[in-house]
């Protein structure tokens, strides 16, 4: 008895329209309902808001306007996408300006939560905590006083510019994140340790920007270990020497391990807060003095555990470089926190490597997005990846290619 091929066979659509399709359609339109985002929208529903936008920045577009004159363009192409025409510059900028960005941080959490099963689950070696984050922030700077900035008042009477901060907490085994926010970038970096809600048994690693010793209390309380650096001119009691040694030139390891007391203040009482301090020293000659409230892990550990904290500098690092996230397609508050979500959205539909192996292609071109997919971390992609022969990557066909 012969079996009917369920397969669906996805050879000669747009590689953009089979990335769109992995995003579950059931889902989206819940997270519609729920934030009510088609309201007062009668052309330019949700579903069509973020085609639009990932459509720019996968085309690496500089502003709305690039971004409606290139779909114009290829109206006849649309199709392919379930749009009948290209959305006007004025129609897409009410809605950067009116659909709230709530509503694209949710569709990015959401589809973090449906490729989990598919993203990187590999346990980092050499770690004893199964449960381990990164935290730390990035400043992007903005070309207006939209959201306040972090710089003094330029000389010669120029205009100041604004910023905004993405906060990002990130599971350092799966290399995912499991918390962001966006502020401005005025805000200090500490104020935001009240949003995490981390197990007990857990490890956090984060830079000394992020002292905040009151937190560190409570976090002991609750069996949350954390590793940080400390400051330079902080003030503490040393109880016990636990470790010293001497080192060749040029030999790296553990200096020093000591059980120190802080003092901090709660309700205007002083307290008292028991941490482990463990000076490091690197294969450059440096000297890093780590506090953790742990006694139970190594030294060693404790080194490296900071140096995961990398990580989410690298990931930055390729959010910045790989997107535009120079050029913003709105000047108002709410349109540049929706690029940044869609960006996100981006990345991770990038960095799902095994949804990449099932689009159907040639075999060429799949191993060049599989490469990409891969090599994201250390590639910057330009335009001669993106648009091969005048024509925007994310509407290439299968089997299409440049002609040498």
């Amino acid at each position: 008895m012969s079996h009917k091929n369920t397969e669906k066979n996805l050879v000669g659509q747009p590689i953009f329209k089979q990335i769109l399709q992995f995003i579950p359609r059931n889902k989206f339109d819940l997270l519609v309902n729920k934030h009510q985002s088609d309201r007062y929208y009668k052309t330019f529903d949700s579903w069509t808001h973020l085609m639009t936008m990932l459509f720019g920045i996968f085309s690496r577009c500089d502003s709305m306007g690039e971004i409606c004159d290139g779909m114009q363009g290829l109206a006849g192409k649309l199709n392919y996408l379930g749009m009948e025409k290209s959305p006007a510059k004025s129609t897409t900028g009410d809605g950067l300006r009116g659909r709230d960005n709530e509503f694209f941080k949710d569709v990015y959490f959401m589809l973090l939560e449906h490729f989990k099963s598919v993203l990187s689950v590999s346990r980092i070696d050499n770690v004893s905590f199964a449960r381990l984050f990164i935290f730390d922030s990035s400043t992007i700077r903005l070309f207006s006083d939209i959201m306040k900035g972090v710089c003094r008042n330029p000389k010669n009477e120029g205009k100041k510019k604004g910023g905004l901060k993405v906060h990002m907490m990130i599971d350092a085994h799966s290399d995912t994140p499991e918390f962001v926010k966006i502020s401005e970038a005025k805000l200090h970096d500490k104020n935001f340790f009240q949003y995490l809600n981390l197990a007990a048994h857990s490890m956090i690693v984060f830079d000394r920007a992020y002292n905040h010793y009151l937190q560190f209390a409570h976090w002991t309380e609750q069996q949350v270990n954390f590793v940080c650096r400390l400051k330079k001119n902080e003030v503490y009691q040393v109880e016990e020497e636990l470790f010293r040694q001497e080192l060749q030139d040029r030999e790296s390891g553990v200096l020093l391990e000591e059980h120190i007391h802080l003092i901090y203040k709660e309700d205007n009482k002083q307290k008292t807060l028991c941490l482990r301090k463990v000076n490091y020293r690197d294969n450059r000659g440096r000297i890093f003095e780590f506090i953790i409230n742990n006694f139970e892990i190594s030294r060693e550990e404790v080194a490296f555990l900071y140096k995961l904290r990398w990580n989410i500098e690298l990931l930055f690092k390729k959010l910045k470089q790989n997107f535009q996230l120079h050029y913003f397609y709105s000047e108002t508050e709410n349109g540049i926190k929706t690029q940044i979500w869609c960006t996100l959205i981006a990345q991770l539909l990038f960095r799902s490597n095994n949804l990449l192996t099932h689009i159907k292609i040639k075999s060429k071109t799949k191993d060049t997005l599989v490469f990409i997919g891969q090599n994201i971390n250390n590639i910057k992609m330009d335009d001669s990846i993106y648009k091969p022969a005048g024509t925007p990557f994310c509407l290439l066909k299968a089997g299409d290619r440049r002609k040498e």
